[in-house]
């Protein structure tokens, strides 16, 4: 095992899922409406959704399968779809409330929406195999094995996706964050639909 490499990688997923993204808007988004338990949900299904994308990067690697570009094109558009559907509903869901001084109380949903929404708009954007395509090589040196590397390299980006979408969510818990519950609901809400808007914008602008 090369420790040198595996910090570096370590150091550099840290950066990369600590930005703000859909991802980490979503998650907060789910924490600020609806709880700690509902964002935690919503991390594993985005989890599942990365693992899987992580999977086909590395099959691509291998050698195993070919990258369909037009295929991926119409996915994005399809996520960016659902992001920008998510994020007008929670908007409207927000605007609909009337403000008050003390903050709007949690809205109690079913669990497995919070699944579903975060696994969707995490496999939403298949272009991120791409970019862990031409990732991933940069660090296929941790060990000797290139199998091995890719599994190392998948199971280490797991771990830190969850631990720093966890930590986004626990930040909601503070009493400060509670305050501005419904601020940072609006702004996340904006914040994807933005994403969605530009993310279309830019992938039809490359067909």
């Amino acid at each position: 095992m090369n420790f040198t490499v595996l910090a570096a990688y370590i150091i550099a997923i840290v950066v990369l899922i600590g930005t703000p993204g859909p991802i980490v808007a979503l998650v907060i988004n789910a924490a600020s409406r609806h709880g700690f338990k509902y964002a935690l949900i919503t991390v594993l299904g985005s989890n599942l959704a990365s693992l899987i994308l992580l999977a086909c990067a590395a099959l691509i690697i291998s050698g195993v399968i070919a990258l369909d570009a037009r295929s991926l094109q119409w996915i994005s558009l399809l996520g960016c779809g659902f992001i920008a559907w998510l994020a007008l509903h929670s908007l409207r869901s927000e605007l609909a409330q009337r403000p008050s001084v003390k903050s709007a109380p949690l809205t109690p949903v079913k669990g497995r929406s919070g699944f579903l929404n975060g696994f969707f708009l995490g496999v939403s954007n298949p272009k991120d195999i791409v970019f862990f395509v031409a990732f991933f090589p940069q660090f296929i040196s941790v060990t000797a094995d290139i199998k091995l590397s890719l599994v190392v390299l998948t199971l280490v980006w797991m771990v830190a996706d969850c631990v720093i979408l966890l930590s986004y969510a626990r930040l909601m818990r503070g009493r400060f964050f509670q305050r501005q519950q419904r601020t940072i609901t609006l702004l996340s809400s904006v914040f994807l639909l933005l994403i969605a808007i530009l993310g279309a914008a830019y992938t039809l602008s490359e067909g």
